[in-house]
């Protein structure tokens, strides 16, 4: 595929999920991103689609957060605005009326992405189009599902999307603040099953994309890297069992709603880690929002056919 040579453009991705919804307005400079904006709104939309099979209830605030992020990213001198669904669209009964119902309220159209799509655009956004220099797996844990990819060089990337999100799990199995060891217990055992039917393979690293794992990175002592261990993150949990949500909230300036899904976030990784029998991982700084602005700048506006090209990374 041909690249098309540009840079210094702005561009905007917003991202519905199943916890929150976000916007991401960047300058792009070679593969660099100069964030320009970035905001996000907690509207619970999985937790939606759970109870009511669809989006019905809050799809008004959902449109007028995407029409309002739309303003934001054109008075930013977004040139184009990207706008993809997730997990909650995947399952939503009625996500073709929330795609009409979003194009006419916000002027842009609503791209419902597979598990495949959305890993592969969470990779161009950690390696921001570098080729891999050995085998990885990239697990990118979201509200209502994880999506798993192992990456190498030699070969066609494999993804599974696993009915695993941190929010998700913690609405199945957890009642109480915080959680009790039967419920640690719990989530541990149900992220171990759900990872039977992960890739296999023996990669060399793992990245951990998302608000989960960032928001891991601040439980505890602060870090001079952005890995965390096995070791890390079971430490994580037991801060995390020790206190309520509010006050972990306050303690470690991680956002309330974030801080109540964080040991189950944290359960999922440590399935991941024993899964591929490594230690630790590196948390990454871009992931689905800086991929879609990439992709957009790189591929125009028919990025979703070059998306599996994108993500091999190309030479500078």
């Amino acid at each position: 595929m041909a690249l098309a040579r540009r840079s210094q453009l702005v561009v905007a991705a917003i991202d519905v999920g199943s916890y929150s919804v976000h916007l991401l307005v960047a300058r792009v400079h070679g593969r660099a991103l100069e964030t320009l904006h970035d905001e996000s709104a907690f509207l619970g939309l999985g937790r939606t689609v759970d109870a009511e099979g669809a989006i019905g209830s809050a799809l008004p605030a959902l449109t007028a957060t995407l029409a309002d992020y739309v303003a934001v990213a054109r008075e930013l001198g977004a040139s184009a605005v990207v706008v993809v669904g997730t997990d909650p669209l995947r399952r939503a009964l009625d996500a073709s009326a929330v795609r009409s119902e979003v194009t006419r309220a916000a002027g842009v159209e609503l791209a419902v992405l597979s598990h495949e799509e959305e890993a592969l655009v969470a990779l161009l956004g950690v390696e921001a189009g570098r080729p891999l220099d050995g085998e990885a797996v990239v697990v990118d844990v979201g509200g209502g599902s994880t999506e798993v990819l192992v990456a190498d060089p030699g070969r066609e990337p494999i993804v599974a999307g696993l009915p695993l999100g941190a929010a998700r799990l913690t609405g199945l199995l957890v009642a109480n603040d915080p959680p009790l060891p039967s419920e640690l217990r719990d989530l541990a055992d149900h992220a171990v099953a759900a990872f039977l039917d992960a890739p296999g393979a023996a990669p060399d690293t793992m990245i951990a994309v998302g608000g989960t794992a960032r928001s891991l990175l601040r439980i505890g002592p602060a870090l001079p890297n952005r890995a965390l261990s096995a070791r890390r993150m079971r430490a994580a949990l037991e801060l995390l069992a020790s206190a309520p949500a509010a006050t972990i909230s306050e303690r470690y300036s991680v956002r309330l709603s974030r801080a109540r899904v964080l040991p189950a976030g944290a359960s999922i990784l440590l399935a991941a880690l024993g899964h591929y029998r490594l230690d630790h991982l590196r948390v990454a700084k871009g992931g689905l929002r800086e991929g879609l602005v990439l992709a957009r700048v790189y591929a125009g506006p028919a990025w979703r056919e070059h998306i599996r090209d994108l993500a091999r990374g190309w030479d500078a």
